[in-house]
């Protein structure tokens, strides 16, 4: 879960590897674009989170900005680049006021079948919706969207296994997912995610904050893959299912 908007990625925030992959110190973009580099030919789901040392995902203004630092700015600009297709729940597209992605589309995930004000009005094409055929707002986010663009998965919860095979069947393999949070736990859940990738940055925060997970409990054994550091904050790709 990230600010929707998009930062160049630049190398001018030095890097290096702890574990993973061959050590390396003040990581290029050529070389950050490598380490993260999804497996070809296959759908791919890996989704992107951040959160402080004590498990807030946001800060006091409820927004991840206030918490992600330059460092993970640039990761989270890299990802994107590497991704065919972003999808994103639409409550956090609301709050963190996403707005269209120059070359990838963005597919919403809504279960009221929600368009965010920001990304109404959006070029044709660029913004998608999956939800449940029998949303209320089914109708009004077809008038906003296209009929063309909302895809009707599921009767009553927005079926994320079928999301993934229909957006890998549009030739989107390379499936970037930047929660929130309850959308992440229902990924996980429906066995959908292959990759999460997470940063930890360096800060305490207290308080009555999200976690990068919300919702009824699950239990699911991650693989570190890789591990970076750029000045006290971390990067992890944890692998799952495997």
């Amino acid at each position: 879960m990230h600010p929707g908007t998009d930062r160049p990625p630049g190398d001018e925030v030095p890097m290096r590897v702890l574990t993973g992959a061959e050590p390396t110190e003040n990581i290029s973009d050529e070389d950050l674009a490598a380490l993260y580099a999804p497996p070809a030919g296959e759908a791919f789901l890996r989704v992107n989170m951040v959160s402080t040392v004590d498990g807030s995902s946001t800060g006091e203004d409820a927004l991840t900005g206030s918490i992600n630092n330059a460092a993970d700015q640039r990761v989270f600009a890299m990802l994107r680049t590497l991704a065919d297709v972003v999808i994103v729940g639409a409550g956090t597209a609301k709050a963190e006021r996403y707005s269209p992605i120059e070359g990838t589309p963005i597919v919403l995930v809504s279960r009221k079948a929600q368009v965010p004000e920001s990304l109404q009005g959006a070029p044709t094409g660029s913004v998608y919706l999956a939800t449940c055929s029998r949303s209320d707002g089914l109708a009004s986010a077809k008038e906003i969207l296209g009929a063309d663009h909302v895809l009707e998965l599921g009767s009553h919860r927005v079926d994320l296994p079928l999301l993934k095979q229909t957006l890998a069947e549009r030739g989107w393999t390379s499936q970037l997912s930047e929660g929130g949070p309850h959308l992440l736990r229902d990924l996980v859940f429906q066995g959908c995610v292959d990759e999460l990738t997470e940063t930890t940055v360096p800060r305490l925060v207290a308080g009555a904050y999200p976690r990068i997970t919300e919702g009824a409990p699950i239990d699911v054994p991650l693989r570190l893959t890789m591990l970076l550091e750029d000045e006290g904050t971390l990067f992890g790709r944890w692998a799952l299912g495997q």
